[in-house]
């Protein structure tokens, strides 16, 4: 009785073990299965992280685009719309640096008047032509002697230097002189440009510069008369 407990219990104790033993070897299986899942898992990652790149390509479209600088002159233009700008430019300048010299120095005050209506144009007339050279792939200096000089109505190192050396009366008659020179030398520019350029917005500043300069020529001939 006691030897057929001891096989009863042996029986069982094998067939537990079989049992077991069936039971790691699936979940052994299932452990290899869900090994291949997360193989998958990377390759899907694998491939989002090189479709990603995709995404910023359309990134450098904005960087890529020039910063506004001035507007560009939009339409045709020919030799005597650059030549009008690169010209211009240094006249302006000249100009500007003529008028800066009045202050501390200029008494009338319809000539400091027109000192800060010249400040006022001319300064945002240079940006925009520089403007349309870059816009044109054309550089901003023609190579018109040093500083533009031996232009129409441009004044010498000299005449500069004997203009800041005046003050008060003198400096007014003389800078009414010089300006009005200067200014009838850009209108001639101006209106070569009106003749022959083909670009309308350098056509149109043309029309401005003969306008405005023009209106000045008349004010500094009134002040000079009375002067």
């Amino acid at each position: 009785m006691r030897s057929f407990t001891r096989r009863t219990a042996r029986k069982f104790a094998l067939a537990g073990a079989a049992t077991a033993t069936g039971l790691l070897l699936t979940a052994c299986g299932s452990d290899d299965g869900a090994s291949g899942m997360d193989h998958s898992g990377p390759s899907a990652s694998a491939t989002a992280s090189t479709a990603a790149p995709s995404a910023p390509s359309a990134t450098p479209s904005g960087p890529s685009a020039p910063p506004a600088s001035g507007a560009p002159a939009s339409g045709d233009f020919n030799d005597a719309d650059v030549m009008f700008a690169q010209m211009m430019i240094p006249h302006h300048e000249q100009a500007l640096e003529m008028a800066g010299l009045a202050a501390g120095r200029a008494e009338d005050p319809e000539v400091r008047k027109l000192v800060a209506a010249i400040e006022r144009a001319q300064d945002p007339e240079i940006q925009k032509m520089k403007g349309w050279l870059k816009g044109w792939g054309r550089p901003e200096s023609a190579g018109h002697g040093s500083g533009g000089h031996g232009m129409a109505g441009m004044m010498s190192e000299q005449d500069m230097k004997d203009l800041a050396a005046l003050k008060g009366r003198a400096f007014d008659r003389k800078f009414a002189e010089l300006m009005i020179a200067h200014h009838d030398g850009a209108v001639a520019m101006a209106k070569d440009e009106q003749n022959n350029g083909r670009n309308a917005t350098a056509k149109a500043l043309a029309d401005d510069v003969v306008r405005t300069q023009s209106a000045e020529v008349a004010a500094l001939k009134k002040i000079l008369a009375r002067l």
